[in-house]
């Protein structure tokens, strides 16, 4: 499930970009720029959804290689410890900077160790900016892995993904580790 954050966005770019002199009234004719910009903004939208479901994708189907395709080479991703450990004070950083030799052999480990349970993602919120060069996702994971001891390993929490876009597309340039909100046991994901 995806919740739009556009209509609100086009009602108010909408009203605050009117062509006065249109036969319909001040509120029916958008200027031909704005619509191109409107259009835009949809697009990297839908661009954004598309990285973000990939993700996903490559999680559910355990490969590290998809998994990497969504990352941005100057990547660092600090993780909290605990899905309540709001201060990054206490967040740790295991795998520093984006290595794609040694990530992929990190992800590989994880999925060759662990049975994928359940992937259950839920993007809550994408923003564009207006420059339609940086991104963020809002997204509501539940990803549940079991070790052949039969330990549960569970990740489950709100992450904000970062995207930048480069010549070959959107990475994912940071990303918060898992965190729980006030509100967030009250979505399903």
């Amino acid at each position: 499930m995806l919740l739009d954050p556009f209509t609100s966005l086009v009602r108010v770019t909408a009203a605050n970009f009117v062509c006065p002199c249109s036969k319909g009234g001040p509120f029916t004719r958008i200027h031909e720029p704005v619509r191109a910009a409107l259009e835009m903004m949809t697009d990297r939208h839908k661009e954004i959804e598309e990285i973000v479901d990939r993700e996903t994708r490559a999680w559910n189907t355990q490969d590290a290689d998809l998994l990497l395709s969504v990352l941005h080479s100057d990547m660092v991703w600090p993780w909290p410890p605990r899905a309540d450990a709001h201060d990054p004070m206490e967040w740790v950083i295991e795998w520093g900077r984006y290595d794609a030799d040694r990530w992929r052999q990190g992800w590989q480990r994880l999925f060759d160790r662990h049975t994928l349970v359940h992937n259950r993602r839920v993007t809550r919120k994408i923003a564009v900016s207006e420059q339609g060069d940086g991104a963020f996702a809002v997204v509501d994971v539940d990803t549940l892995w079991r070790r052949p001891s039969g330990e549960e390993f569970h990740w489950l929490g709100r992450a904000c993904k970062i995207y930048t876009l480069v010549p070959e597309g959107w990475k994912m340039i940071a990303q918060t580790g898992l965190l729980e909100y006030a509100d967030w046991h009250h979505r399903s994901v």
